[in-house]
């Protein structure tokens, strides 16, 4: 019947606008009218090694294309820009939560994702670095790289394998230049404390709302000894440049590189904030408006044990690790205890963690932090995992791709049948599949719904991409 078939084709229309409709278009457009205010083009065929390598302008660049990427997801738009290609990830340390992210993120854009497992390669039969990196190299796009063991070696080894594929591009060995993302070194962990930053952004309802806020992070009592120093670092280098009260605590003795400290000072100096250290873990806390309680290796013991494996003295390493063990029980009381908390601001801090934590009771005897304050925290915490995922992808989209970001739009026009009567329903089936199988979404659908001869326009609309 007429009127049946006009109802349902208003309620389909109706139902659709309210949800990918002028608003959706809208959100997406300011999304782009941020990126277009920025200025990332030094980002374009470069790596991402520390966050202070990068001005302002790129990491708000990353957190708005992080968002742009989530927004998209979330409302079923097709977020590839790839047709082929792949993602190599090295992991020379263990990992869960930085490979599946550097994984989803690769696979969201639409490259497939290798992952160079040493102890399968020729690397023992002595393989250099110059030779893997090429050999790895053919047909990737981005490289992403783990190596946070030894102080010192790390990002050495990103910055060899990178100059490697440099000459092997101007060589004409590889036909494009993959660029790298620093998935942890001994230096920084960009991928983690830019997540934690956009959590903190997204918690605190904006980056104007973070000056003067307090965070404390401070080292925490671990059973295990040789953790890397990078995210303690990456979170007094990163944050110190958002006009916030950063206090870095920690027993006597469990420093971390004094290089980065000086970066730490110098933004805090920059950019209206402060960064002061103590000894003292309750002081650290108190009216704190975040907390980072975690575990890290003193500096001076990292350099060591470098020197020591180096050598091959693995009896220095056995009674290296028994003094820092003895040394870290030392501190069993540097832990997140729900007194703590009760001394953060107003008693809520929002606590993060890189994770896995040390969860006393549940994963160790004694560890980081109370498991009632784990528990109480284990949904903000999962989320602030969450943002990895698209971080990564932010950073290989604005390393691939140069500063244009744009919408386009393409109508078809759909002709009538020959009785002059169709089904809206047919026309969105198909223009739905037309969308699902490029780049265009669909956008817009305009019909004269009173007159049964009008002519049906549907608008199939780009997805945002970088476009050259």
């Amino acid at each position: 019947h007429p009127r049946v078939r006009r109802q349902r084709q208003m309620c389909i229309r109706d139902s659709y606008q309210s949800i990918a409709g002028i608003d959706f278009m809208k959100t997406l457009q300011d999304y782009i009218d941020k990126l277009n205010s920025l200025n990332f083009k030094e980002m374009y065929n470069n790596d991402f090694f520390w966050t202070w390598d990068k001005t302002d302008d790129e990491l708000e660049a990353v957190f708005t294309v992080a968002d742009a990427l989530r927004f998209m997801r979330e409302n079923n738009i097709s977020t590839k820009v790839f047709e082929s290609g792949l993602g190599i990830s090295i992991f020379r340390d263990n990992s869960t939560r930085t490979r599946f992210s550097f994984a989803s993120a690769c696979n969201l854009l639409g490259l497939e994702v290798q992952d160079l497992d040493e102890k399968k390669s020729q690397i023992a039969h002595g393989e250099t670095v110059r030779e893997t990196a090429n050999m790895v190299s053919f047909m990737a796009d981005v490289i992403g790289i783990r190596d946070d063991m030894y102080i010192g070696k790390g990002h050495a080894y990103q910055k060899e394998f990178m100059e490697a594929v440099t000459e092997g591009n101007k060589d004409g060995i590889l036909e494009q230049r993959p660029t790298l993302v620093n998935l942890q070194c001994d230096v920084d962990h960009p991928t983690q404390c830019m997540a934690d930053m956009l959590h903190i952004i997204h918690e605190f309802g904006g980056v104007e709302n973070l000056k003067g806020k307090k965070i404390a992070m401070t080292w925490a009592y671990s059973p295990s000894y040789g953790k890397p120093l990078s995210v303690p670092q990456g979170v007094i280098g990163l944050m110190t440049r958002f006009g916030m009260d950063v206090v870095l605590a920690h027993p006597e003795g469990y420093d971390v590189m004094p290089e980065v400290e000086e970066i730490a000072k110098k933004n805090a100096e920059k950019n209206g904030g402060s960064f002061t250290k103590t000894n003292d873990m309750a002081e650290a806390f108190k009216d704190a408006d975040i907390v980072y309680p975690k575990s890290w290796a003193p500096f001076a013991a990292m350099e060591k044990r470098t020197d020591l494996y180096a050598e091959g003295d693995f009896d220095g390493i056995d009674k290296l690790e028994k003094e820092l063990l003895a040394q870290n029980a030392q501190h069993k009381d540097w832990a997140c205890t729900e007194e703590l908390m009760k001394t953060t601001k107003d008693g809520k801090a929002l606590y993060l963690h890189c994770l896995p934590a040390d969860i006393t009771g549940v994963s160790c005897e004694t560890g980081e932090v109370d498991a009632s304050v784990f528990d109480r925290y284990r949904i903000p915490l999962y989320k602030e995992a969450s943002f990895k995922p698209y971080i990564i992808a932010a950073m290989i989209m604005l390393s691939k791709f140069e500063n244009h970001f744009v919408i386009r739009t393409v109508r078809f026009q759909v002709s009538l049948d020959a009785g002059g009567y169709f089904f809206a329903q047919e026309v969105f089936e198909f223009a739905i599949a037309a969308s699902r199988a490029s780049w265009y979404q669909l956008t817009i659908f305009e019909s004269d719904f009173t007159n049964p001869t009008s002519k049906t326009i549907v608008g199939l609309r780009q997805n945002p991409i970088f476009s050259t």
